[in-house]
């Protein structure tokens, strides 16, 4: 599987792992300003750079949208963005060629057909046997969004994806999964938040073969960006409240969570309509699990 580099996680270690065949980086990589790419622009410090998907470009400069849909204007110079906390040079995408006839494996624009995680699509093949290791996301909700956007990949790897019901019965689970050398566990928490219930029980796992990442978000909802179900932000609720249903109430919407949720998936075409936040930990836990010699 081909990928992008891991976001930047409050909670996590820094590493970053990849698969055999993952793009190399170079000194201060050039990449292509393909929209939807989610980048920073370098000036300033971290608490005032302006953080958007490519939405545009034209004349030597690119539009980039914030999840609030804020748009601003930045010229293409070397050297002028970070993607995942790291410079590169962003460069205009090739104006698409009719070629004569389309090379095997490609679209009839000569470019590498993608999956909707913006992976490089894999040439059709059997239906791999799955793995032993598995990934583990706290709801159904969680593991929809995570077929979504990552199905095509996992199944191209051989990963299973099932859902916990909540944290609490982590250690247990984690325990009665018996992770090991080529059986690994890596698990997606949400509101992964230092100081929080979730951190705490994650900080109780121990084991070389189980990974434990997190995105800051109470619920998996609020990692789809705003603008890509129509509306300018998630609703605060109050604390007590059942999160979702008081964002239905805040949002004038019918209380039906399911048909909400319904609503929000339909939304989600690719990696563009998520946070960062999530998308890198999603990349961290399908490396882990996948990781050379792991089988």
């Amino acid at each position: 599987m081909w990928s992008r580099q891991y976001g930047s996680d409050v909670l996590a270690d820094g590493q970053s792992g990849r698969l055999g065949r993952r793009r190399a980086r170079r000194e201060v990589p050039e990449v292509e300003a393909e929209r939807g790419l989610v980048v920073e622009d370098s000036a300033g410090d971290e608490h005032s750079r302006f953080c958007g998907a490519v939405v545009g470009y034209e004349k030597g400069a690119v539009t980039l949208e914030d999840r609030h849909g804020k748009r601003r204007v930045f010229p293409l110079g070397p050297a002028a963005f970070l993607l995942d906390g790291q410079p590169v040079t962003l460069v205009p995408c090739p104006s698409p060629a009719a070629p004569a006839a389309p090379a095997a494996g490609l679209p009839i624009s000569g470019r590498p057909a993608r999956t909707a995680s913006g992976s490089v699509a894999p040439p059709a093949a059997r239906a791999k046997v799955a793995r032993a290791s598995r990934i583990y996301v706290e709801g159904k909700h969680d593991a929809e969004l995570v077929e979504k956007i990552w199905g095509d990949d996992l199944r191209d790897v051989g990963v299973v994806v099932e859902y916990l019901e909540g944290i609490d019965d982590l250690p247990a689970i984690v325990t009665r999964f018996s992770p090991a050398a080529g059986r690994r566990l890596g698990v997606l928490v949400d509101h992964l938040v230092a100081g929080s219930k979730e951190s705490r029980i994650a900080a109780s796992i121990s084991s070389p073969d189980v990974l434990v990442v997190g995105h800051p978000f109470i619920d998996i909802w609020a990692a789809v960006r705003p603008s890509a179900v129509g509306i300018e932000r998630w609703p605060d609720v109050p604390p007590g409240q059942p999160w979702k249903e008081g964002v239905l109430r805040a949002l004038g919407w019918p209380p039906e969570v399911p048909s909400a949720w319904q609503r929000i998936l339909r939304a989600v075409t690719s990696y563009a309509d998520l946070e960062p936040e999530l998308l890198g930990r999603v990349e961290e836990l399908i490396d882990f699990v996948t990781v050379l010699g792991n089988e």
